[in-house]
C-alpha cells in the first residue's frame, strides 16, 4: 500500500498555490469550487490557508486512512510532492507521525 493512503500529513500542512490555468473553468482539471483566488494568476486550494491547514479535497483521518477527492485532477504542487521527500518528512513530523524509512518509499 502507498504510504500516502495512511498519511495525508502534507494535505494538512502546506498552502497549495497554483496557476489559475489549472482550474476547470480556465481549461484545466482542478475543480474551481475547491480553490480561492490569490491574484489574477494564482489560486489556492481551499482550506490550505486555514490554521490548522487542511485541504478541502482531503477525506479521512490523518495518519490512519486518507484519500484525495480529486486525486486525478489535483494541481501540480500536489503531483510534485513525493513520499519520503524532505517536505513529506516535515509534514509527518508536524502531525506526530514517524518518518518514512527508505524501504517504504
Amino acid at each position: 500500500m502507498n504510504p500516502c493512503q495512511t498519511c495525508g500529513a502534507c494535505c494538512a500542512s502546506y498552502r497549495v498555490d497554483f496557476s489559475v490555468h489549472e482550474l476547470d473553468d480556465h481549461g484545466g482539471r482542478v475543480p474551481s469550487g475547491l480553490a480561492v483566488d490569490v491574484n489574477d494568476a494564482l489560486c489556492r486550494m481551499r482550506g490550505t490557508d486555514h490554521t490548522p491547514a487542511r485541504c478541502a479535497a482531503l477525506t479521512g483521518k490523518i495518519g490512519q486512512s486518507v484519500a484525495c477527492g480529486i486525486y486525478e485532477w489535483r494541481p501540480n504542487p500536489c503531483h510534485e510532492l513525493q513520499a519520503g521527500s524532505d517536505a513529506c518528512q516535515r509534514a509527518r513530523l508536524r502531525h506526530g507521525l514517524a518518518m518514512l524509512s527508505d524501504e517504504l518509499h
